[in-house]
């Protein structure tokens, strides 16, 4: 009974935690023209609104799983929420468009403390073979919220002005942080790799900062423009030093452990591909239907609702099949799906039709579904115990960064002009070509999910086959869940 109602807790304070970072998103898209007309400012300061934001949480995301893993993740998500809720009491009180964007920087730091602490809750809450149903309910709610989202924000700006959508954010954070005090979940196991290096600390947060800064100035700079290739290279170097830090490092950012693990780092490719796919495709879909179909915004939002619906819908069904049929199979029929609703989206014109649009959209959705509930089960349950922050960290960077590379490849490929994207140019590709080209990122997607696991988890008590084979790893023996065992104090990468 004491463990029914922990679980309960813990999926509750997950929810909510996810909820409350995709509402914010989606929320301040509504609220941003009122921002910019309010403040006086122009476009590029209230693009930063989001920029700042987006840096924050893409630099911070591994950290912040390091800090859960050795602190403990319901205190990081405690101190993540509030923050989070002070940090939007600033802005709701901001004088000025240069205070907004520095406390939503703030924010950013705070939604990084959070994020993966409502995976890893999940983690050490349930056991590996009963995380689908959680996973799927996370899922489904991060789906309704980010509908939700454009709805509640037209609501609150209409009504009270932009202030407004961050001014509720403050109860709700507090709700949130109630509910996390009262969740009491086993301890992690305590290892001294959880120490935080701050060098690699300090050189991770600098080269995910640059990529994600680099992918977003795509639109606005091209793929080859200078700003873009220095981008580029700054990453590059920054990145060359994080590697030679890690091998040398006594205590490294990611793990050894973690590292090593095929399942992990197959997760995090798919996710990156497949994300990448999904909101390029949305890039590319809302304007067909606004400019070449000539749709209003919200006629768009009812003809893209079949995505949202059947993402929320195709959760548990996802999770239903990674139950009975294993993660390799359910990601790579999600993949499929996904390839195939975006190759349709590629078919859309001046003669579309809303059921046509519809059903692209709704396999794009149902897709989507499968591979989020597939890759965010299998990070979850093969996250061994004391790193369950880390690889939450790195599977949310993942869907941070994915995102943006997709909307960077759409809009390189559009050629973005000053007033939006040209349809056809002499250089420029068609938005029916451009969908093809994500639909082969998604498919891309592919390799990885055939990496995963082939059966589903062993039941709670049970052993992995792998595990049973007793194949050996470095430092003497396999963990649960088929990861190496790190020799020594961590081991070196």
């Amino acid at each position: 009974m004491i463990t029914t109602v922990r679980r309960r807790l813990a999926l509750a304070a997950s929810v909510a935690g996810a909820m409350i970072v995709a509402l914010d998103g989606t929320v301040l898209s509504v609220a941003q023209p009122s921002l910019q007309h309010d403040l006086g400012v122009g476009v590029t300061q209230v693009q930063w609104t989001s920029t700042a934001y987006l840096l924050a949480v893409a630099a911070f995301l591994v950290i912040a799983g390091r800090l859960g893993d050795r602190y403990g993740h319901p205190r990081m998500l405690c101190i993540g929420v509030l923050g989070f809720g002070a940090a939007s009491a600033g802005i709701a009180l901001a004088p000025g468009a240069g205070w907004v964007i520095g406390l939503r920087a703030v924010q950013g730091v705070f939604g990084a403390l959070l994020q993966p602490a409502t995976l890893a809750l999940l983690r050490l809450a349930y056991p590996a073979d009963r995380l689908g149903r959680p996973v799927a309910l996370r899922t489904s709610a991060i789906g309704v919220a980010a509908a939700a989202g454009p709805v509640l924000g037209g609501v609150l700006v209409g009504q009270f002005g932009w202030r407004a959508v961050f001014v509720i954010n403050v109860p709700v954070a507090l709700a949130i942080a109630g509910l996390t005090l009262a969740v009491r979940t086993p301890a992690p196991a305590r290892t001294v790799s959880q120490r935080l290096d701050a060098v690699g600390a300090a050189l991770l947060a600098t080269v995910l900062a640059a990529l994600v800064h680099t992918l977003a100035g795509v639109p606005a700079q091209g793929w080859t423009g200078r700003p873009t290739l220095l981008g580029f290279a700054v990453v590059a170097a920054v990145a060359a030093a994080l590697v030679v830090h890690e091998r040398r490092a006594e205590h490294p950012i990611v793990p050894p452990v973690v590292a090593r693990s095929l399942p992990v780092t197959a997760s995090m490719a798919l996710l990156l591909c497949t994300s990448g796919g999904m909101f390029g495709a949305l890039f590319v879909g809302t304007f067909l239907l606004q400019d070449v179909i000539g749709l209003d915004p919200f006629t768009t939002g009812l003809w893209v609702l079949p995505l949202t619906a059947l993402m929320v819908l195709g959760a548990p069904v996802a999770a239903a099949a990674l139950r009975r049929f294993g993660p390799r199979p359910t990601a790579l029929v999600g993949t499929g799906l996904m390839v195939a609703g975006i190759a349709g989206l590629s078919r859309l014109g001046p003669g579309s039709t809303p059921t046509a649009t519809g059903v692209a959209f709704a396999v794009l959705g149902a897709g989507f579904a499968a591979v989020m509930v597939t890759a965010t089960g299998t990070v979850v349950g093969e996250a061994p115990a004391g790193y369950a922050g880390v690889i939450g960290g790195i599977k949310q960077t993942a869907m941070n960064v994915g995102p943006t590379l997709g909307i960077a490849v759409a809009a390189g490929l559009l050629l973005l002009a000053p007033d939006g994207p040209a349809p056809a140019s002499a250089t420029g590709a068609t938005p029916a070509t451009t969908l093809l080209v994500l639909a082969g990122l998604a498919a891309l997607g592919l390799l990885p999910a055939s990496l995963l696991p082939r059966r589903p988890a062993a039941p709670a008590g049970g052993v992995r086959p792998e595990v049973a084979s007793g194949q050996p790893a470095p430092g003497g023996g396999v963990q649960p869940g088929g990861l190496p065992r790190a020799a020594g104090d961590g081991g070196r990468a």
